[in-house]
């Protein structure tokens, strides 16, 4: 497998200083990702086993063997899950929402560097680490998960959507939202409709049909074709909002309601530092936030502090502390946490030794060192994430034709584009015009003096005339590169492809297009080869070459 490594800046600046200027950012996390020292001072960490409030592990095994169960090519996975009855054995862990089909490519990406950071790890400990993907059911945002984007040969982007007109409404966790078998269809019809023919389609629609049989909610859909992909690598999925492992997590939520001032105010200083640090705190921070939501009436509530009342954002929903701690006890399943919170749970379920993560995480986990150790626990090894973009065969075919390296593709397509355009030109269009323009000027320039004596009304007239006769020329200059150009379209078109391909709405790859239009053009050896290259951990972006 061909692949390119190049520097591609991150949009956050906390998550690009993090990977190539850590001094700057240290005091905002626990570890330098950089040193081999940090994983050994890290599995020392956890192996103090009075540091730290955990779940029961024995029962978390069973309620992660009784999820994984569920889902094809489970031996593996089965195996890894068996290891944690293993004292020293870690974990690495990653996660995210539930896209339709798996959601943007990025999701495949952070699962490939759970898989290869986990395996990495595990041969410089000599200790087992298992590689752990958390699926944020519990979140409650459909619109950000209920579609993909494909690439069609016309060049546009094509959205595919779930239609859930049906299940929009009441802010529900995403687990629970039932997709009637008729939404379903609708989306599956119209996926074997976008796919183009290729020796490997009627495979992948048989597939995607039977996982769609099984699956009640876009979580089970997701984690089907996770499994689907990498079950055989031994990638343990968990659900946040599975109830076997939330009535687990009581403890946790209750400890997080006692803390919940000492959080807030932890959250606090890691805000005012970030501040001084020069950067923007990228989640919202505010006095009386819970940092919990509670599920009632079907509906995910942000809860604040109120005084000694919790209390939802319009006040409707009210409970005493007493109350709530109650509620934790007795219901854990209709509780859940937010982006500050959510690290600390997986703390608390599993030995985390590094957490994967992308930039946008990496630039709010940067608030929660505080947090963790206020709760007496300690913020993971955050490993920033292995980024690709994936490159077709006909789009190197046309980087080489028009000599684009990779980087001129994603960094400065325009730039490029331009100059090539304007190496064709051989009647050199601009000169010709702005000469026009310039020797119009020096002949009409002496009329308008002259006129001008005549009366103030006549010179404004000559004014207005001069522009109307600079904007005519203006105009055949626009229709006459339009004209030019027009013997470029093939060129153009080029270059289009690239930039749909590999930059599409001017932004990465990985962020807007699914994996299902590779699969179904290359199979999957594409992604068996990519698990097992040799990667650096640098903050490196690589193109793979199809």
């Amino acid at each position: 497998m061909k692949l390119h490594r190049m520097h591609w800046k991150q949009t956050q600046p906390l998550a690009e200083d993090y990977i190539h200027n850590y001094s700057k950012v240290q005091e905002l996390f626990e570890y330098d990702p950089w040193t081999s020292k940090s994983l050994q001072a890290r599995a020392a960490w956890l192996d103090d086993k009075q540091a730290r409030i955990s779940a029961p592990r024995e029962l978390v095994i069973q309620a992660l063997e009784k999820y994984n169960l569920k889902f094809p090519n489970s031996e593996k996975v089965i195996e890894s899950i068996h290891r944690l009855r293993q004292n020293e054995t870690l974990v690495i862990i990653g996660g995210q929402q539930a896209g339709l089909f798996t959601g943007p490519l990025l999701v495949i990406h952070k699962a490939i560097s759970i898989l290869r950071a986990a395996r990495e790890a595990e041969q410089r400990l000599n200790r087992p680490v298992i590689p752990v993907f958390w699926i944020a059911g519990e979140d409650h945002d459909l619109d950000e998960v209920n579609h993909i984007n494909q690439l069609t040969q016309q060049l546009q982007i094509e959205k595919l959507e779930l239609n859930s007109s049906k299940v929009l409404g009441k802010r529900e966790p995403i687990s629970r939202l039932p997709i009637s078998v008729e939404q379903w269809e609708q989306v599956l019809s119209e996926l074997d409709s976008s796919l183009l023919p290729t020796d490997f389609k009627p495979n992948w629609m048989d597939k995607f049909r039977e996982l769609i049989g099984h699956s009640n909610t876009l979580v089970d859909l997701f984690a089907g074709m996770m499994s689907m992909l990498f079950g055989s690598e031994g990638l343990v999925l968990m659900d946040s909002d599975d109830p076997h492992l939330r009535r687990l997590e009581a403890p946790m939520f209750r400890e997080l309601i006692v803390q919940q001032k000492g959080i807030g105010q932890a959250l606090e200083i890691s805000k005012d530092r970030l501040i001084g640090l020069g950067y923007e705190p990228q989640a919202d921070i505010r006095a009386g936030n819970a940092n919990l939501f509670v599920v009632h009436s079907g509906e995910r509530l942000l809860l604040q502090r109120d005084g000694d009342t919790y209390t939802d954002k319009i006040g409707h929903y009210r409970l005493s502390e007493s109350e709530l701690l109650n509620l934790a006890e007795q219901q854990p399943e209709n509780f859940s946490n937010n982006v500050f919170t959510r690290p600390l749970m997986q703390n608390y379920l599993f030995p985390v030794l590094s957490a994967v993560l992308g930039g946008g995480e990496i630039a709010y986990w940067g608030l929660t060192r505080e947090a963790f150790r206020t709760i007496g626990d300690q913020m993971p090894i955050i490993l920033p994430r292995l980024e690709f973009t994936l490159v077709e065969g006909t789009v190197q075919k046309q980087l080489i034709k028009l000599d684009l390296t990779f980087e001129d593709a994603v960094l400065r397509l325009d730039e490029k584009r331009d100059e090539w355009l304007a190496a064709q030109d051989s009647i050199g269009l601009p000169q010709l015009f702005a000469n026009a323009k310039e020797q119009f000027d020096d002949l009409y320039n002496p009329v308008l003096e002259a006129i001008g004596s005549i009366n103030p009304g006549i010179r404004q007239l000559g004014d207005t005339n001069r522009m109307k006769i600079l904007e005519q020329i203006q105009f055949l200059e626009t229709k006459s590169k339009d004209a030019y150009e027009a013997q470029f379209d093939a060129a153009k078109r080029q270059y289009e492809r690239i930039r749909q391909s590999l930059i599409p709405l001017g932004k990465r790859q990985e962020r807007v297009y699914n994996v299902i239009s590779y699969l179904n053009k290359y199979g999957d050896g594409w992604l068996k080869e990519l698990l097992n290259e040799e990667f650096e951990w640098d903050g490196s972006h690589y193109a793979v070459y199809l």
